[in-house]
């Protein structure tokens, strides 16, 4: 076992380390200098203690064409901003210490602090500006009179960390998993990410790096707003089940079957064969002629295929969610409007721009109507592509605003359950041809039953649809 597993260690120690590197896989390099400067602070503040705690750093241990490699697993963030700061002493300070101890520190980590560097590849343009941005901020930083050498001796050799070596990356995932199950609160996503980064097959471990780039150019909240907000929401409704609030306990909905572990059973056969299918598909000589690809062919409630195929379907819904509720949302004007280059007809049209302009449009609740029947259109196009998009346009807003029409006031508990008492998400599942859903009769509303308020717009349109007496 390495001599740094279990170990508390300064952080000079962590950096004089030769093997370390940064995988590919990790995500960008995201700390600002906000999180730099609260870093400083907390250095201001604690300079007086023995010793200052500054988190835990989990490895894993390989080796590389020989060569021995210590991947940062969790505290990337952590260490590169330290490593910033010690670039930016050796820089500003080192020829002006009279401390002859700080001077050969600062050496002894010069010399591994420029190599790696050198060997290390940052492929995200946001872990660029990062690290330009964090670096220049802390040449400023260390180059003022009040960092004074007693600062920096406490930063290199009082700070700690908890470093913990795993030589299975999966291992190192797990550990990583539990580590922040117990301590720092993680977004559902990121614990999908880490779960489905150990799920790729040894074969596929060099695509790793590919296949999670476009995750990783997306902030935060764009991730919880695709699971919380749609997929979430759309694989429960049409499984018949509540779906308010996406959390860690519902991360297993998103965690499916790895193709290389799972028995020969007849069910994942159509799965197995369209994963191998369209691999061998877009691998063949003959698409650098024609420069043809072909996608995998997800659907929002189909079963997951662990490690890459998960980050494929992210990426897929990520875009088309992405282009529908664009072009849905945000109309030029009401004649011009088109959905995923699909002319609409008159009527759709209408809708469109009337629920992207009724002047009540932004409350909590009609929100909520809105985040219905933008999914249930999802879902249709999912299924059906844009065949009788018009059509469909009108039948899910008839669907969706009769609950609006209907509650003076409407919650999260509100939608949910009339996605689940109408569920349109189920008829949509099991049908087979557009007019399934196009046929689905809907009840009109009178003007006893209407309860909402501030929906004028809404009402004159269902008056005009013929669905309000």
């Amino acid at each position: 076992m390495h001599d740094l597993d279990k170990r508390v260690i300064s952080v000079r120690q962590l950096l004089t380390q030769p093997a370390l590197s940064i995988p590919a896989y990790q995500r960008p390099y995201k700390w600002s200098q906000e999180n730099l400067n609260a870093l400083l602070v907390d250095l201001r503040v604690y300079r007086g203690k023995s010793a200052y705690r500054l988190g835990t750093v989990v490895f894993h241990q390989h080796c590389d064409e020989g060569d021995e490699q210590l991947d940062i697993v969790d505290g990337q963030q952590r260490t590169l901003t330290l490593l910033l700061l010690v670039k930016a002493l050796i820089k500003e300070r080192l020829p002006l210490l009279k401390r002859e101890d700080l001077k050969k520190q600062l050496h002894e980590l010069s010399a591994v602090i420029t190599p790696f560097l050198t060997r290390q590849h940052f492929s995200s343009d946001i872990s660029h500006r990062n690290l330009h941005q964090n670096f220049m901020a802390a040449l400023r930083a260390t180059s003022r009179p009040e960092f004074t050498e007693e600062d920096i001796d406490f930063l290199l050799n009082k700070c700690e960390l908890v470093t913990f070596v795993l030589t299975d990356v999966s291992e190192a995932f797990q550990f990583f998993d539990s580590q922040n199950a117990r301590g720092r609160d993680l977004d559902p996503h990121d614990l999908l990410k880490a779960f489905h980064l150990r799920e790729f097959s040894q074969e596929e471990s060099h695509l790793k790096a590919h296949s999670v780039s476009h995750w990783e150019g997306l902030d935060s909240k764009t991730l919880a707003q695709l699971f919380a907000n749609y997929l979430f929401r759309i694989r429960n409704w049409a499984q018949g089940k509540s779906a308010q609030y996406f959390s860690k306990a519902h991360v297993d909905l998103f965690k499916g079957i790895n193709l290389e572990q799972i028995g020969l059973y007849p069910y994942v056969e159509s799965l197995r064969i369209a994963h191998h299918f369209v691999d061998d598909y877009n691998s063949q000589y003959h698409r650098r002629i024609d420069h043809q690809s072909m996608r995998f062919p997800f659907h929002l409630d189909q079963m997951v295929i662990n490690g890459r195929r998960f980050f494929e379907m992210a990426t897929h819904y990520q875009q088309t969610i992405a282009d529908i509720v664009d072009d849905e949302h945000h109309e030029k004007n009401n004649k011009a409007l088109r959905l995923l280059n699909t002319d609409l007809d008159a009527v759709a049209r209408r809708i469109l721009h009337t629920l992207n302009t009724y002047g009540s449009r932004t409350r909590a609740g009609d929100k909520y109507i809105r985040t219905l029947f933008d999914n249930a259109l999802i879902f249709y196009i999912d299924k059906f592509g844009t065949q009788e998009l018009s059509q469909a346009i009108e039948k899910l807003f008839v669907w969706a605003y009769t609950c609006r029409l209907q509650m003076q006031a409407v919650q999260i508990a509100t939608m949910d359950n009339h996605a689940l008492d109408n569920n349109v998400f189920e008829l949509i599942k099991q049908s087979v041809k557009p007019s399934d859903v196009l046929n689905w009769p809907l009840g009109t509303i009178k003007k006893a039953d209407i309860k909402g308020t501030k929906v004028d717009e809404i009402i004159t349109l269902f008056k005009e649809l013929k669905y309000h007496e």
